[in-house]
């Protein structure tokens, strides 16, 4: 699975701003940018994020 896709759906499907979604799922307002440029994350922080989709999507 690649995390910067799955995160890059949840911001259409959510509307959720990427600054918003960095600073509530890994503490970090420019992940998604960061993602976005390249960035690999740790497998413990992409299971975060992929944690965090899936708590927002039930929530939903």
């Amino acid at each position: 699975m690649h995390v910067g896709r799955e995160v890059e759906k949840f911001l259409r499907r959510t509307g959720m701003p990427a600054t918003k979604f960095g600073r509530l799922a890994v503490r970090d307002p420019r992940f998604v940018l960061d993602l976005r440029m390249g960035r690999e994350p740790r497998p413990h922080t992409a299971q975060r994020v992929i944690d965090f989709i899936a708590a927002q999507d039930q929530a939903r």
